[in-house]
């Protein structure tokens, strides 16, 4: 054992223990592979068509959250009413939070028990989920909208998944390759043909060149697996 940290979160305290040589656990191999595209509709969708759900845990927790707040900014600073309240919006924050972070757990879970490579988007969440608001000379547009979206990709833990995910594939011996997700969304998985209007919709994928039609995320993961793939062999036969 190497260290032994003790936390608080409001009224919960944690102990957290760090070790040295930890025998790892490697998973048997599967043989199969999979490509996954994460999303604000589903969490995760594999290429083999699987969608894990979005359970939205701050969405659900908006109303609750939003009445401890404004009971919050009624309490006079310093009184011991303002405390509580205080304590109440951080005990729901921290609600969310372990909500989300189990999710991830198990979807992660599920994911290193069924395949040996996994292949994901290096998203770059900080850039996606930039302020659109803009400057005074310069304002933004469809910043009410951007604000959602930033929302919903917050709310959905995708930092948290990737996070997890490439702890558990290392504990259990699973290949893991992030790649460039430029294009996945757009490209057809069949012909190749990329274009902005082969996005029907946020669901429906239908290539305007081949005809190829597929929900929009499995088509993604399709490709988001076939880049992975090409950089394996690429750095095999380096």
């Amino acid at each position: 054992m190497k260290t032994i940290s003790v936390k608080r979160e409001g009224s919960r305290w944690y102990v957290i223990l760090s070790c040295d040589d930890v025998p790892a656990g490697p998973l048997p191999a599967t043989g199969a592979v999979a490509g996954v595209d994460t999303g604000v509709a589903s969490l995760v969708t594999t290429s083999d068509g699987v969608h894990v759900a979005n359970p939205r845990h701050l969405a659900v927790t908006a109303d609750r959250l939003a009445g401890a707040q404004r009971e919050l900014a009624r309490k006079k600073r310093g009184s011991r009413r303002r405390r509580k309240a205080v304590a109440r919006v951080a005990a729901l924050h921290g609600k969310v939070r372990r909500q989300r972070l189990d999710g991830a757990h198990k979807a992660a879970l599920a994911l290193v028990g069924c395949y040996d490579v996994i292949v994901h988007e290096d998203l770059r969440i900080a850039n996606m989920t930039r302020s659109a608001s803009g400057t005074i000379a310069q304002p933004g547009r469809n910043v009410a909208q951007k604000s959602g979206l930033n929302r919903s990709i917050l709310d959905a833990g995708w930092g948290v998944f990737l996070t997890v995910l490439a702890h558990k594939a290392e504990s259990a011996g699973r290949e893991l390759i992030a790649v460039n997700p430029a294009g996945t969304s757009r490209t057809c998985s069949r012909c190749g043909h990329c274009a902005r209007a082969n996005r029907v919709t946020h669901a429906e994928f239908a290539c305007t060149a081949c005809g190829h039609a597929a929900h929009a995320d499995v088509n993604a993961a399709v490709n988001i697996l076939r880049a992975g793939l090409a950089l394996r062999r690429a750095a095999e036969a380096a």
